[in-house]
């Protein structure tokens, strides 16, 4: 697949059923995104087609939604900062990516905070909630930088401040 054109392993990804074709698709289109020798365009494609592969893919085992959104979230993150935003396209849009994680949070940050004060008295459900929280806001610190003052970025920022409680 490493050597496949962008338009084979395109059409492959949308033809693909199974989780292993659509997580080695995901894998190789990321891995080409990477390619610092390519232009800035080809290298937005692969990524666009890595995020594809990723969304394409339904969890079913356990953290497997958890890992996808992060997942997501980290490769728009990573071409924000090395491909540059678009703010026309929500994949490439700093504001978006903001929103995006805010909407997957189901804790607030002082409620995350508050039970990270004795996690390891938790249920494990629990502990399992302050790890996914923990997982899908690591991009925030980076993210923090390329956003508008406003509530969005204060809401993030505390974020920020919660993950170093969280297990």
């Amino acid at each position: 697949m490493s050597t496949w054109s962008i338009e084979r392993l395109q059409a492959f990804t949308t033809d693909a059923h199974d989780r292993r074709q659509l997580e080695a698709a995901r894998v190789v289109a990321q891995n080409h995104a990477y390619y610092s020798d390519q232009p800035r365009e080809v290298r937005r494609q692969w990524a666009k087609l890595s995020l594809l592969a990723n969304r394409l893919m339904h969890g079913d085992g356990p953290g497997a939604p958890t890992r996808e959104v992060q997942q997501d979230f980290m490769l728009r993150m990573w071409a924000i900062e090395h491909l540059g935003r678009d703010d026309e396209d929500p994949d490439w849009s700093p504001a978006r990516l903001a929103s995006d994680t805010l909407d997957v949070l189901a804790l607030t940050p002082s409620d995350a905070g508050a039970l990270a004060g004795n996690w390891r008295e938790l249920p494990v459900e629990q502990i399992r909630a302050l790890r996914r929280h923990k997982n899908l806001t690591a991009h925030l610190e980076r993210l923090l930088g390329h956003l508008q003052p406003g509530s969005t970025r204060d809401q993030l920022r505390l974020w920020t401040e919660t993950l170093q409680l969280l297990p």
